[in-house]
């Protein structure tokens, strides 16, 4: 294991590439619930889409924060 720091802040290689992942996914997840949203025929549906899609790019940019 490469415990060679990665970054200025201290993170090393291993939590770098988790948090590429991480935040890659959290955008894949907004995304695809953007999508579904747009396709909801019931607002109710359309209303839950759109939140998760909102908590996914709220999720996205805290983990960006650990990259600063």
């Amino acid at each position: 294991m490469n415990t060679k720091t990665a970054s200025s802040n201290g993170i090393n290689e291993m939590e770098l590439q988790t948090l590429r992942h991480l935040i890659l996914s959290h955008d894949m997840m907004s995304g695809k619930m953007s999508a579904y949203a747009e396709s909801a025929v019931t607002p109710e549906i359309r209303q839950y889409f759109e939140k998760a899609a909102q908590n996914a790019a709220d999720s996205k940019n805290q983990l960006m924060r650990f990259l600063k």
